[in-house]
């Protein structure tokens, strides 16, 4: 029995003592209400966020299914915040270790609100998608990415000070490994700058052809901080770094609104002068008389110089049509035409030729 009693004894001991001075009992009450406020975690995902997800989309504005989804991880982390919570202060602490409690409550409760304000970014984002005429769509995910970023380091430097760590030395450490990083890397830098004024300045977008002559021409594909991707038309990846758009002319094909044909028709020097202007009236009148060009930019046949070997003409117009493989057809169109003129006038097209003349002795 004394053995018996000793055992009671000690084990009640143990029981009041607990761990860090706090009974098993309230121990175990505070697992229970954590995992009370885990079941209600359960809840919140399954009843309530589901049911604002239904009320969301009943609506034909998307902001309101944007938030909601935006708002899903802070609700479920809520309950778990709130367990904690109520869990230690049920506790009863030492002054030490409830300064240490109250601190991973601090902590929990600042990644809540920089959590939500990280997710709120998603909504604003869909909200700056209507300024697409002012911004372009990869601008406004630079900003956005960047916005994150901020929130991430701001709620990072938040946690740090409520244990006690002073960031300033930090940040004065970071300020002279920046200036070390930045000698070394002017180019990344260079390029996230040229990057940035590509976006603002609206030089191109994803989806445009262009062209930056000896350099690249292609479709673009994506828009990066330090480099652009371009798709060639042999289906190709080229990675081009960002300076060159800026430093370089670019010329946005996928903008054009009439596409020009220029052409120098070579005509042979026996060609009559009446030859010449019958040619010219005709193609002249053929240019505007079609549906396909673009009368009032401008049109200009006319006879040009006398060359080494042809007489020359000169041919410019511009097509009605933005696209390309309609301006082919309307170029080959125009070729058809031309030729059909000059050998209904019995003339002839010149080609490049040299005379040599053998003196007889």
């Amino acid at each position: 029995m004394d053995v018996f009693d000793n055992f009671t004894r000690l084990f009640l001991s143990v029981w009041e003592k607990g761990i860090l001075g706090i009974d098993f009992f309230q121990i175990l009450v505070g697992l229970g209400i954590f995992l009370l406020f885990l079941v209600f975690r359960g809840l919140i995902s399954r009843l309530i966020i589901k049911k604002l997800e239904i009320i969301s989309k009943r609506t034909t504005n998307k902001l309101d299914d944007t938030f909601v989804k935006s708002m899903l991880g802070p609700a479920r982390f809520l309950p778990i915040v709130l367990g904690v919570f109520f869990a230690s202060y049920y506790m009863s602490f030492t002054d030490e270790t409830r300064e240490f409690v109250d601190n991973i409550n601090r902590t929990l409760i600042t990644i809540l609100i920089f959590w939500i304000i990280h997710q709120i970014i998603e909504p604003i984002s869909y909200i700056l998608s209507g300024l697409d005429k002012i911004l372009t769509r990869e601008l406004i995910g630079w900003i956005l990415k960047s916005l994150k970023i901020l929130i991430f380091i701001l709620g990072a430097a938040a946690v740090l000070e409520l244990w006690g760590i002073k960031i300033g030395p930090i940040i004065a450490g970071l300020g002279l490994f920046g200036v070390a990083v930045a000698l070394g890397a002017q180019d990344l830098f260079k390029n996230l700058i040229s990057g940035i004024l590509v976006l603002v300045e609206k030089r191109f977008r994803m989806g445009d052809w262009i062209r930056v002559d000896g350099i690249i021409e292609g479709v673009v594909e994506r828009i990066g901080f330090r480099s652009t991707v371009i798709r060639k038309f042999d289906k190709s990846l080229a990675i081009i770094p960002n300076f060159q758009f800026a430093e370089n002319a670019v010329i946005n094909v996928s903008k054009t609104t009439n596409w020009l044909i220029s052409w120098i028709i070579t005509l042979q020097y026996d060609t009559t002068v009446d030859q010449l202007k019958t040619i010219r009236n005709q193609i002249e009148d053929h240019i505007n008389n079609s549906e396909d060009f673009d009368q009032s930019i401008g049109v200009a046949v006319r006879v040009d110089k006398f060359a080494d070997s042809s007489i020359d003409m000169y041919v410019r117009c511009f097509s009605k049509t933005d696209s390309w493989n309609e301006w082919l057809k309307v170029k080959e169109n125009l070729a058809l035409s031309i030729k059909q003129i000059v050998e209904d006038n019995k003339a002839s097209f010149a080609f490049p030729s040299q005379s040599i003349y053998v003196e007889k002795k």
